[in-house]
C-alpha cells in the first residue's frame, strides 16, 4: 500500500510563549496537510521550534480591537483548505481522532462542522470521568466565523476569544474519539487562566451578553451549565457536586477531586465576580 494521503484541512495553533507544549503538538497534526502556527511576540523557542517542525509561522501583534486573534486567522491567513481545525498548543490530536476526520470528511453529507471531546491530562493523569468539554475546533471556514462580544473593555482583557463556540452555518456533528488536553504548565499557570475566564465570563453574564443566542451552534451541555448559573445560588457548589459525584469523578483518585474543586472555585469566582460588579455600579 502507498502513503497515505495527508488530510485535506488547515490546522490553526494559536502561540504565545509555548516553547514547552509546542513540540508535542505539532507532531500530533502531522497528519494534516497544513499546519499554521499564529505566534503572539513569544520570546522564548516556540518560533524556532515550529520553524525547524514545517509549520507555517505566522506572528500577530493585537490592536487592541476586532477582530481578535481567531477571527483575525479566519480574514487573513492564506489557506490552501476551506476545513480548518483549531487546535491548542497544549492540546494534541491522537491518532484515532485524526483518521476519525478524515473519514468525516470523506462522507461528509451536508456536515459543516464537528464537536470534538477532550481527554484532560490533570495533575499527571488522565481523567476517565467527571467535567467533559466539548468544543466545536473542526469547521468549514466558509460558514463559520467567530462573534464579537462587545467585550474589549473587560477588565484583563487579552487577544483570544473567550469561551465559546464558532458561529456555524448549517448541520454539525459529533465526532466520537477525543483529543487531549494536556499542559506541561504548572498549577499556578491553571489557576491564573481561571482567573482570567471568571473576569470575562462575569462580565459578559451582567451585560446578559451570554443569555441570548447570540451563537447558531451551543452545545446542550452548555445550555445546561449556562441554567444553572441563572438559576442556582450556589453554583460552584453545585458544579463540584455535578462533576465529581453525578458524573463520577471520584473514580478519578485525588486528581478526580482537586479537578472538579478547581471547577467549582471557577464558577464559585464567576458568581463573586458578578456579584462585586453588580454592587460596585460598573464592570471596568
Amino acid at each position: 500500500m502507498g502513503k497515505k494521503m495527508k488530510i485535506p484541512v488547515s490546522v490553526i495553533i494559536m502561540t504565545k510563549n509555548e516553547e514547552r507544549n509546542i513540540e508535542k503538538c505539532l507532531r500530533s497534526v502531522d497528519q494534516f496537510d497544513e499546519v499554521f502556527v499564529i505566534d503572539s511576540n513569544s520570546d522564548d523557542a516556540t518560533c524556532e521550534i515550529a520553524n525547524r517542525m514545517g509549520a507555517k509561522v505566522v506572528n500577530f501583534s493585537w490592536d487592541g480591537q476586532y477582530p481578535k486573534k481567531k477571527q483575525w486567522c479566519l480574514e487573513n491567513l492564506s489557506f490552501t483548505h476551506d476545513w480548518v481545525l483549531y487546535v491548542d498548543a497544549d492540546e494534541e490530536v491522537g491518532k484515532d481522532s485524526a483518521e476519525e476526520m478524515r473519514h468525516a470528511l470523506e462522507i461528509n453529507q451536508g456536515d459543516s462542522g464537528y464537536f470534538v471531546g477532550f481527554d484532560y491530562i490533570f495533575l499527571g493523569r488522565k481523567l476517565n470521568y467527571g467535567h467533559r468539554v466539548y468544543k466545536l475546533v473542526l469547521f468549514k471556514r466558509s460558514k463559520g466565523c467567530f462573534l464579537d462580544y462587545d467585550d474589549l473593555s473587560v477588565k484583563n482583557m487579552w487577544e483570544v476569544e473567550g469561551h465559546y463556540q464558532p458561529q456555524v452555518e448549517g448541520k454539525v456533528g459529533l465526532l466520537q474519539n477525543r483529543m487531549a488536553h494536556n499542559d506541561h504548565d504548572n498549577l499556578f499557570h491553571f489557576y491564573e487562566k481561571l482567573n482570567k475566564y471568571s473576569d470575562w465570563e462575569a462580565d459578559l453574564r451582567m451585560q446578559g451578553a451570554l443569555r441570548h443566542d447570540k451563537q447558531a451552534v451551543i452545545s446542550s451541555r452548555r445550555r445546561a451549565l449556562q441554567w444553572v448559573g441563572d438559576h442556582v445560588p450556589f453554583r460552584g457548589f453545585a458544579m463540584f457536586v455535578y462533576a465529581y459525584i453525578l458524573k463520577r469523578g471520584f473514580l478519578d483518585g485525588r486528581p478526580g477531586f482537586y479537578y472538579a474543586l478547581s471547577l467549582g472555585i471557577y464558577h464559585s469566582l464567576i458568581n463573586m465576580k458578578s456579584y462585586e460588579i453588580k454592587n460596585s455600579g460598573h464592570s471596568k
